[in-house]
């Protein structure tokens, strides 16, 4: 029972981190069309901003992981709304022109962070609290992993609320429905986009601070290897369906975790089945709008 225990909270844990990328993955494609294949580089460059901080200000203290968590998600952020005001913003509705910049700008920032990091992975501490683990049941748990749970259960929240009872969330919605008649009632669409951007990219600055305490370690790999499972999540949750993204990012981390632990170390295959089942089965995913 404690196995089962164990391996349920680790995976909502692990579950936690996909959400906080495939997040923004689903806001940005579902308001705004755009498939981001650079949002990993969000998630690695805040993470790096993160452990920089931390080991300036003293890494095994509570201050420096919430001024970590803070700096993490705000230069997500800002290189989000950088990459959309640059690079995207011209190239809304060309969608072959928007996958190949995503995709180059994605090669070069992890060329960008081997040059300035270097390429082995950078191990990380936290606060003691995070090394120690709490009796839940019988299993013993990982106390970073109840930090993650929380912190991706307040980024859902946060931006159900924001896109349901705020001006901005309402003119985002809009846009999406008809661009057209919101810009002729004069409102700046794009500004609206950029916001998007910019809150995606801080879900996924935060989640890189995150997964480098959860995985021990950052490397300018981390966000690439996270995007995999992150596009898997929101593609089984339903392109631009923030409830599926994190309905999946659950049922996906659990499946990989009971495969791994079960199959003999499977969950990675387990889940690229699942994923084919569902684009077989139910191609507009979970929680996904039909087409």
């Amino acid at each position: 029972m404690s196995t089962v225990i164990l391996l349920l909270v680790t995976g909502l844990g692990l579950g936690a981190l996909y959400f906080l990328v495939a997040s923004g993955l689903s806001l940005i494609y579902g308001l705004m069309g755009v498939l981001n294949f650079a949002h990993g580089s969000f998630l690695t460059l805040g993470a790096f901003a993160g452990w920089e901080v931390a080991r300036r200000t003293g890494a095994d203290s509570w201050f420096s992981f919430l001024v970590s968590i803070l700096i993490g998600a705000a230069v997500g952020a800002l290189f989000a709304a950088f990459t959309e005001l640059v690079l995207i913003r011209r190239l809304y509705e060309r969608h072959i022109e928007q996958v190949l910049i995503t995709v180059g700008l994605s090669l070069a920032t992890v060329a960008l962070f081997e040059g300035i990091w270097g390429t082995d992975p950078v191990f990380i501490d936290g606060p003691a609290w995070f090394s120690q683990t709490t009796n839940l049941l019988g299993a013993q748990i990982p106390n970073d992993r109840f930090i993650s749970i929380i912190a991706a259960a307040l980024v859902l929240l946060g931006m159900v609320l924001f896109l349901k009872r705020t001006r901005y969330g309402m003119i985002i919605r809009a846009g999406v429905e008809n661009r057209s008649m919101v810009t002729a009632l004069g409102i700046d669409v794009r500004k609206a986009f950029t916001l998007v951007f910019t809150i995606g990219g801080a879900a996924a600055g935060l989640g890189g601070v995150l997964a480098s305490h959860y995985f021990g370690y950052v490397s300018p790999l981390l966000g690439g290897s996270l995007l995999i499972f992150a596009f898997i999540v929101t593609v089984i949750g339903g392109l631009g369906s923030l409830t599926g993204a994190a309905v999946a990012s659950v049922a996906v981390a659990l499946l990989q975790q009971f495969a791994n632990f079960y199959l003999f170390g499977t969950g990675d295959f387990v889940v690229v089945i699942a994923l084919a089942l569902v684009l077989l089965f139910r191609p507009s995913g979970l929680l996904g709008r039909k087409s």
